[in-house]
Parts: structure tokens; sequence; C-alpha cells
């Protein structure tokens, strides 16, 4: 499973970096995340998994190399794959 098309040649995967601008990678991202929610999550997450078979979500998925980049770039945590991790989210809001 990976992103959209490789943005530099050479590259198979595409990752969102922590400023946000898609890069080329060699090897696939460990999250998957949706744009418009800026949430990220696993990539075997049930919630993302159903919205995929419904045929919505997939325009708007994007990849991250691990979670500290997924959160540099401004997402937070799914409350359904990820759960202790979005309960410290929700808890350190300000």
């Amino acid at each position: 499973m990976h992103g959209p098309p490789p943005s530099e040649p050479g590259k198979g995967y595409t990752l969102l970096g922590p400023d946000r601008v898609p890069r080329g990678s060699e090897v696939p991202g460990t999250l998957g995340g949706h744009r418009p929610g800026r949430i990220y999550g696993r990539l075997d997450c049930p919630s993302a998994l159903r919205a995929i078979a419904r045929g919505g979500y997939v325009r708007n998925r994007v990849f991250f190399a691990d979670e500290e980049t997924a959160v540099a770039a401004g997402y937070r945590p799914c409350s359904v794959c990820m759960p202790a991790e979005y309960a410290a989210w929700k808890a350190n809001r300000t």
C-alpha cells in the first residue's frame, strides 16, 4: 500500500513531511492520514479501511514516515486505532 505517484524520480512512495510538503521515499510510510481531518493512524485502521471500502478517503489520503512527522505536520492521532495516543493528545490540548 502506498500513496500517490512519487514526487521524485526513482522513489517509490510519497510521504508528507513535517512542513506538509510531499516527498519521494524509497520506503513506505508507517502511518496513514486524512488531509481534511488532519488525522493520522495505523495503516490497518478499521475506520480508515471502512471509509476506503465505501469509496471515500483515498483521494485525501497522505502517508507519514513516523508519528513525530505526523504531529509536526499538524495532524492528530486517530481515536479508533490509536486510543492511547488520542487520549494523551486530547488531555494536552490547550
